[in-house]
This record gives C-alpha cells, sequence and structure tokens, in this order.
C-alpha cells in the first residue's frame, strides 16, 4: 500500500493565533490613540464661574450696601417714627369726664431724635465731630450765623473741602437729605442743631423749609463751600412765619401757626 504520509505542519510563528495576551501583536500606538479619543469622566465643582454671574453678584451687593446705608436711619427706631414727630395724644385719668391731654413735643426735642437717627454717627452727640472728617457743629459759624446756610446744606448735601473754625475737614462728604427727611423734620433738626451745645441761633419753621424746597427743585448737584460762602453769613430763611423773635416763656407753647407774643 503506498500510503501518503501526512506531511508535518510547519509550526507557526512565535505569537501569532496563540490567544494569549502576551503573544498577541498589537500595535501599541493604535492602542494609545483609542484610549485617547475617549472623553474624560465628568466631574462636579471643577467648573470656574462665569464673569457675567460674578459682575451681578458684585453689583447686587454694591447696591445692597448702598441702599442700607442711606436709608438705615442709623438701625435706630427713631428713623421708623410712623407719626413722623406728629404730636402724640395721651390720656389723662384727672378731670370729670377723663379729658384727653396732648403731649406735644417740642420742635428741639423731636430734632433731637432725628439728629440722633440721622447725624450723630458723623457730628457725634457732643457735636463736635470728627478732626479732619466731619466738621463740628458746636460753635460753627455755618450753624449759629443765618438759616439759609445750615437749611441748603442739610437740603442739598456738601462735598469737597471745607474749613470750620479754622480746621480744613474734606475727607467725608455730606449727603443731601431732602429726599429722606420731610419739610417738618428737617426744620426739627435745624432748631435743635442751632440751639445746642451753647449754640442760640434762632429756630427754623417747616413752612421755611417748603419754600426752600421749592427753590432748589432744579439744583441736582450738591453744594461746595464757595457756594455756601457767597450767601451773606446773617441771611436767614425766607417763606413761612419769621423764625426770629423771643422765644416762648418755660411751660408755655406758642400754638402751631402763630408766632410768638412780643415781650413788653
Amino acid at each position: 500500500m503506498n500510503e501518503e504520509t501526512p506531511k508535518p505542519t510547519p509550526p507557526k510563528a512565535f505569537g501569532v493565533g496563540q490567544g494569549m495576551d502576551y503573544g498577541e501583536l498589537a500595535d501599541v500606538h493604535q492602542v494609545h490613540a483609542a484610549v485617547q479619543r475617549e472623553k474624560r469622566e465628568p466631574r462636579v465643582g471643577a467648573e470656574p464661574l462665569s464673569i457675567w454671574l460674578i459682575a451681578i453678584y458684585g453689583l447686587a451687593v454694591f447696591f445692597g450696601g448702598a441702599y442700607l446705608g442711606r436709608y438705615s436711619g442709623n438701625f435706630s427706631g427713631d428713623g421708623l417714627d410712623p407719626l413722623g414727630g406728629a404730636p402724640r395724644v395721651a390720656k389723662k385719668a384727672g378731670g370729670p369726664q377723663g379729658a384727653e391731654q396732648v403731649a406735644e413735643l417740642s420742635p428741639r426735642d423731636r430734632g433731637k431724635k432725628i439728629f440722633a437717627a440721622n447725624c450723630q454717627t458723623c457730628h457725634q452727640a457732643n457735636g463736635l465731630g470728627v478732626p479732619g472728617q466731619y466738621p463740628p457743629l458746636a460753635g460753627s459759624e455755618f450753624t449759629t450765623g443765618g438759616s439759609r446756610r445750615p437749611a441748603e446744606i442739610v437740603m442739598k448735601g456738601l462735598q469737597g473741602p471745607v474749613t470750620v473754625k479754622g480746621q480744613k475737614f474734606g475727607t467725608a462728604v455730606m449727603q443731601p437729605w431732602d429726599k429722606t427727611l420731610t419739610d417738618q423734620k428737617i426744620a426739627d433738626v435745624l432748631t435743635y442743631e442751632r440751639s445746642e451745645w451753647g449754640n442760640s441761633a434762632s429756630p427754623v419753621t417747616a413752612e421755611q423749609i417748603a419754600a426752600l424746597r421749592k427753590e432748589l427743585a432744579n439744583h441736582p448737584n450738591s453744594f461746595t463751600e464757595p457756594d455756601i460762602l457767597a450767601i451773606p453769613a446773617d441771611q436767614d430763611l425766607s417763606g413761612g412765619a419769621s423764625a426770629g423773635g423771643t422765644p416762648p416763656k418755660p411751660g408755655e407753647a406758642a400754638k402751631p401757626g402763630e408766632p410768638p407774643k412780643p415781650q413788653g
């Protein structure tokens, strides 16, 4: 029998078709390319904030702080008086029918509360201010002279350097109060400032402030020292009842709208 002897199969090259990891002939560059095509796993908290978002929050904090600083009333309950300094009615048990008696604060007493709520932080309770920053009101030539100078300063504010009692002040700006305080409150606080800390100037009425408010309606900016010095030092406000005259005796109160009676 002539049977052909099967030819032996030649051995395969090492690693070809063996199915073993260490025997695979894979291109390293191809493997790395496949890995590089994969996207990174998402992470939370590593993204930078948007510049627009930071700007919006910054503006909100800025305007919120400015509003709070302007209308905070020095964080005092006196600035939130619902009666606005109007007379308060107190019941008195005396009398046959328990008649009601009006307990009315004087303009000076009302002005003291308004000063404590709005002005005391800068000008201090003793009226001496802060050296180099806020000028004094005690003995100030602007406070104790005519009533027009201090009234215009309170209404529209004061900016720039100013010299008071021989000392220069210029690092702080006084804000205008015409949008915050009523005519009566401005008159009351001026009356208090002009009669406290040894000052003895004439009082100011709400009618005078109302007339000044109309006069300054088209004046948008704060005053400067040259603007104030252009006003005569002894010039008083016009309009309404006269601010001069003799003050009422202790225990007497002039009726609203009635000038003090002359004494003689």
